[in-house]
């Protein structure tokens, strides 16, 4: 039996089928437009995800093409990572601006103010400065405890240098008076070998007239001779202390090597006593105090100082943007803490690439970046604004495309 077609059927049985044969047709067409819709709108989300977390691969394009990212407008939108542009910064960014974090520091950065070498398990008995003051090099900033025992020793070692020098001072007298008497014994034996001689040539005239016996002549011959002995044994002991100068006598170098051994161990004794002093390594005002009095010295050092009145900054500029950066442009400083603009030229350009140092609290940036560190020398001004900020982290931005003045 033949099916019904659709002008065999009721008018209104055909109108229902013709219905159902369209409905597969409009949700295919639903599906497309909406297929066309999302392309956009994922791409759109895309690129906002990529110019915000700046994923490795999208920094490896920007790194081989070496297209800058926002480079294309006067206004870019597009920094480097963990750099949040200030508003007022952003509004005059230029295309061939490089911007980086950065940090306040003195000139020649933070010095650690650390115990003397050799100070054992002393504990900080005083602390000699405060938080702002300004010190001169070699000035005393803290006392050890050991400071007593060493002052001591050197009072013993002063001691002992004066006991030394006065045996000195009795020895070469000694030596001057023991001289004298044997000039003086010489004199007195000549005289009497004089007298002698005299003696022995009238007993021997007398003798020879037959006036004097034999026995008074031999009395005057011995006691010529014994008085021509004492002459030779005085001259002996004369020359043993007229032979050599004072200060070349056996006894009195002995004294002197002994002052001398005595001024070793006082200087000794001075050295030691800088074990117990905490001095400035350089001049400048003393940033920080991390220890209190009975306390033993920190291992990361008893206080922090620097020079304030030269303020400095050091900038971590990508690796890829240091080829258009030279000694002389100027740099502008920005931070949320300063109510001002910070100006400064660049004083030097590091020659090694090194891990980042300075990360923010953004926790999609790069924290392996590479990157070479710049410093800023501050102009007077800008320096002492900064004076009170060493460490503050602010956002350098550098012109590359102003004229190269002197650093």
């Amino acid at each position: 039996m033949p099916e019904p077609t659709e002008s065999d059927l009721p008018l209104e049985l055909a109108g229902a089928q013709t219905e159902w044969a369209s409905v597969p047709a409009r949700a295919g067409f639903r599906r497309r437009y909406l297929l066309v819709l999302l392309v956009p709108f994922f791409m759109f989300s895309g690129a906002v995800i990529g110019m915000y977390f700046q994923p490795p691969l999208l920094r490896a394009f920007y790194g081989l093409t070496g297209l800058q990212p926002g480079g294309g407008t006067a206004t870019p939108i597009a920094l480097p990572p963990n750099v949040e542009l200030p508003a007022r910064m952003a509004e005059t960014m230029l295309p061939s601006d490089v911007i980086g974090l950065a940090r306040i520091m003195p000139a020649g950065d933070v010095s650690v103010v650390a115990a003397p070498y050799g100070a054992g398990d002393a504990r900080i008995a005083e602390i000699l400065v405060s938080v702002g003051q300004r010190v001169a090099k070699g000035e005393t900033l803290a006392r050890l405890d050991n400071a007593p025992a060493l002052e001591g020793a050197l009072l013993m070692a002063r001691a002992n240098l004066a006991i030394r020098d006065a045996a000195l001072l009795q020895t070469r007298a000694a030596i001057e008076a023991s001289r004298d008497e044997a000039q003086a014994a010489r004199d007195q034996a000549a005289a009497l070998n004089a007298e002698a001689t005299t003696a022995l040539a009238r007993t021997t005239d007398l003798f020879g007239r037959g006036v004097a016996t034999r026995e008074t002549l031999d009395a005057a011959r011995t006691a010529a001779e014994s008085a021509r002995l004492a002459v030779a044994r005085a001259d002996a002991t004369l020359t043993r202390f007229s032979s050599l100068a004072v200060d070349d006598q056996p006894d009195i170098l002995v004294a002197m090597r002994n002052v001398e051994a005595s001024r070793a161990d006082l200087a000794r004794a001075k050295l030691d006593l800088q074990r117990a002093m905490v001095v400035a390594p350089i001049s400048g005002a003393i940033l920080d105090i991390n220890a209190s009095p009975g306390e033993r010295p920190p291992a990361d050092g008893i206080m922090q100082m620097g020079d304030t009145s030269r303020m400095m900054a050091e900038v971590e500029i990508w690796q890829d943007r240091i080829a258009r950066m030279m000694v002389g442009q100027p740099v502008e400083l920005v931070s949320a803490v300063l109510t001002q603009t910070l100006q400064g030229k660049v004083g030097s350009i590091g020659l090694t690439v090194g891990r980042q140092g300075l990360i923010s609290d953004d926790a999609a940036e790069n924290k392996d970046a590479r990157v070479i560190r710049v410093l800023v020398a501050l102009d007077p001004a800008s320096s002492a604004i900064a004076a009170r900020f060493t460490n503050l982290e602010v956002i350098a931005r550098i012109d590359t495309s102003a004229p190269m003045a002197a650093p």
